[in-house]
């Protein structure tokens, strides 16, 4: 029997709505097109118009002010929750966090932090009341080995541009 060794952490990354639709020529994944390895969805600019047309919310892009109140929040509940906060990059259209294995789903990490983003976005008056933030889910990627953890934070820190890590778990 082989038994399987928990991940060191998780790379999260989530989309803001409508900005990022099936077909979009950065590529995307689908029910069809998600298992490992696998290439992406081709680009197909009707698709994405099609998707266009059927949203029921304008796009949702973060503003510099709704970027920094993400990242603070989801720094204020990892340190809540006691999950090892590696890396966070809120961007205008999607956002990166590294964290440490914690015994829960990354799944639940993700639902968490999208779910007192928005309530937070909501009370500072960034989003609308009815205003959908988020996409309606994002993709939770398992990092197994410890020396595997720098390229990730390197990617979220360095290859995004800006963001905020904790100094302790940078070389």
């Amino acid at each position: 029997m082989t038994v399987m060794a928990e991940p060191v952490g998780f790379l999260i990354t989530w989309t803001c709505y409508g900005t990022w639709l099936y077909g979009d020529e950065r590529g995307s994944v689908d029910d069809e097109h998600n298992a490992y390895g696998t290439p992406y969805i081709p680009p197909d600019k009707g698709r994405v118009a099609g998707l266009h047309r059927r949203m029921g919310h304008p796009p949702f892009r973060l503003t510099k002010a709704a970027r920094d109140l993400v990242t603070n929040t989801i720094e204020e509940h990892c340190r809540q929750r006691g999950w090892e906060l590696l890396a966070v990059n809120a961007r205008s259209n999607h956002v990166h966090v590294v964290v440490g294995f914690a015994g829960v789903a990354p799944e639940m990490m993700m639902g968490e932090w999208k779910a007192w983003s928005s309530r937070r976005l909501r009370e500072r008056g960034l989003a609308g009341p009815g205003q959908t933030v988020w996409t309606r889910h994002g993709s939770t990627r398992y990092v197994w080995k410890k020396r595997d953890l720098d390229p990730v934070v390197a990617y979220v820190v360095e290859g995004q541009d800006a963001s905020r890590f904790r100094d302790s778990q940078r070389p």
